[in-house]
């Protein structure tokens, strides 16, 4: 995945010249405190909440604010060093620039860039930079570090005064001395250590090619054998390359991963323009997909027009690969990626609701797909983003252009509230995927994405949350919507429901033609139930206009009630306790009885 976009913070308006001319500079956009900040091209209003989201989903934050203000935010969140994103503080007249966190992981890198276009200094204070000016587990681009968990012992005898044996070219312009250190650059493999760290420039790439459903282990014994015959090193792999048709094959996919880089596609006609530098061309390969070769016009194709294969065609039953290598280390990779929809469940929509990871999809996304009040929630995190609205009511077109937008290698978000598995858009996405074209589905370019799907609070939990707990015990949900259910499937659900005695969650209970069904599930529930028993009715859960009440099931009304409500009616066994800070709706589960059998 490629790095995201830093975010420039403005606490006050002292401070936001320096943040737009560093804006400018990395061509970020600026995100400044509704109130104290007068430009920005986006507004929060609480910093430390809004910095510590941003840093969850994975941005680089810059901050022209004080240290401190970055430390606390960030500091309840951090966790992995090798993962988390830079963070760096500025002061409002940019005198000085400091990385605070992800030092290796281009903090540093990005301070100096900073400093270099604010004409300041970076308080850089990570010892190798320095000492040396050289983190030795960032290495240049297009170059990998094979063994990054020995830079520090490696980096450390630099530190003390050792001079390192030197192999291959001097990546790092380094005095070269004895030992017993040593740094190599090679294409081939190395035996790495404690005291050897291995760097592979990154100039081969490798063409795959394979037969629909090919087993991973086939083509995985095919690939190691071609890098073993070509004697380069893994980590020499910049891409994995294919025919877009197989975007979607499992086996290519996991080759990737397993080698920890990109995958890209091309089209037949972009493979076809690779036809002259083929040394195994196919009429019948034509035939079928539309160009010569697949796995070595792949790999000519990411390597470049000065390429050359250096493993020709190797093949299997099922699969062909094909090594390419080019003269410099791929850095820029043509073609697209495998394109990706995120089913992105944004809770109802306060971003302390909703999930680190939903955030990342949302800031991972190239463009936002939904109902616009759902994209509205975001605030701060849509700003920026191509954005494509539809209306309430347009739910199949909604899903339908968010895969064909993912079908052309875009990653794409589709927002949805609550959560996007509970009679939301996750079902219509796979019902559309799993149509095909012939029964008005979508295309074949958009069922071979990726699709991902986050979990986000749903208005069932956000009630249960805010009533206490009426979800003690078994429960269910049922939308008395007829729009898309048969009314005689929801009356039927109805009765089984209350003759389980579940407490029931009701979806979408009443809207200005829709009724008459609240009214019936109340009749049916109280044939089965007490008059008594408690009925929550919750609105607008999590947002400033938040309403929760209680009635009793007999007093239960239709005006009570609008399409932003949901209704938890409890069970038989659900009760309604008086305390200090108001009632609290709960279902006992029946420790009680088990505490009574334990004693008896």
């Amino acid at each position: 995945m490629a790095e995201l976009t830093p975010i420039i913070l403005c606490l006050s308006r002292a401070g936001e010249t320096t943040a737009h001319r560093v804006a400018a500079a990395l061509k970020a956009p600026v995100h400044g405190r509704a109130g104290r900040v007068d430009k920005a091209d986006a507004f929060f209003p609480d910093a430390l909440e809004h910095i510590r989201m941003l840093f969850q989903a994975g941005h680089p934050v810059v901050g022209v604010c004080a240290a401190g203000i970055l430390v606390r935010a960030v500091a309840p969140v951090l966790a992995n060093k090798r993962s988390e994103p830079p963070v760096i503080a500025i002061p409002d007249d940019g005198s000085t620039v400091i990385p605070l966190l992800g030092g290796h992981h281009g903090a540093n890198r990005l301070a100096k860039q900073i400093a270099k276009a604010l004409h300041s200094h970076a308080a850089v204070t990570t010892a190798g930079d320095v000492s040396l000016g050289i983190a030795l587990d960032e290495p240049p681009a297009g170059w990998r570090l094979a063994n990054p968990e020995d830079a520090k012992p490696v980096m450390m005898a630099l530190l003390n005064g050792q001079k390192p044996i030197i192999e291959g070219e001097n990546i790092w312009r380094l005095e070269a001395g004895a030992g017993p250190v040593k740094l190599v650059a090679s294409e081939a493999p190395v035996a790495a250590g404690a005291s050897l760290l291995a760097y592979h420039p990154q100039r081969y790439a490798l063409g795959l090619g394979c037969a629909r459903g090919c087993d991973v282990d086939e083509i995985w014994a095919l690939v190691t054998e071609a890098i073993k015959s070509a004697n380069i090193a893994p980590e020499a792999i910049a891409c994995v390359a294919s025919l877009d048709l197989k975007g979607d094959e499992p086996a290519m996919i996991e080759t990737a991963k397993r080698l920890g880089v990109p995958f890209r596609l091309f089209s037949a006609a972009e493979l076809e323009t690779e036809a002259e530098r083929l040394a195994n061309p196919s009429d019948v390969v034509f035939a079928e997909v539309g160009c010569h070769g697949v796995a070595e016009g792949a790999a000519l194709a990411i390597a470049g027009p000065a390429s050359v294969l250096t493993v020709k065609k190797q093949k299997t039953q099922n699969a062909t690969c094909a090594l390419a290598r080019a003269p410099e280390p791929v850095v820029a990779l043509k073609g697209r990626a495998r394109g990706r929809l995120s089913i992105v469940s944004i809770g109802p929509g306060q971003h302390s609701w909703r999930t680190p990871e939903a955030s990342m999809l949302i800031a991972q996304a190239e463009e936002l797909v939904g109902y616009g009040l759902y994209i509205d929630l975001l605030g701060p995190l849509a700003a920026g983003k191509k954005r494509s609205d539809f209306p309430l009511g347009g739910e199949e077109d909604r899903c339908r252009y968010a895969l064909e937008q993912a079908g052309k290698g875009n990653n794409v978000a589709l927002v949805c509230s609550g959560d996007a598995g509970i009679y939301a858009m996750g079902a219509l996405v796979y019902e559309l995927l799993d149509r095909g074209p012939e029964a008005m589905g979508v295309s074949d370019a958009a069922r071979r994405v990726e699709v991902v799907s986050t979990p986000g609070v749903s208005a069932l939990q956000g009630a249960a949350a805010r009533a206490g707990a009426p979800l003690g015990h078994d429960f269910c949900a049922i939308s008395l919507s007829d729009l898309l259910t048969p009314r005689e499937d929801i009356v039927k659900r109805l009765k089984a429901a209350a003759e389980g005695d579940f407490v029931i969650a009701f979806y979408n209970p009443v809207s200005k033609r829709r009724r008459t069904l609240l009214a019936e599930a109340r009749n049916i529930l109280l044939k089965h139930r007490p008059r008594d028993t408690p009925v929550m009715l919750a609105s607008n859960l999590g947002r400033p206009e938040e309403a929760v009440r209680y009635v009793r099931l007999e007093d239960l009304q239709v005006d009570d009630v609008d399409m932003l409500t949901v209704v938890l009616v409890g069970s038989s066994h659900s009760k309604l306790a008086r305390l200090g800070e108001g009632p609290r709706m709960y279902t006992p589960r029946g420790y009680a009885r088990k505490i009574d059998g334990d004693l008896a």
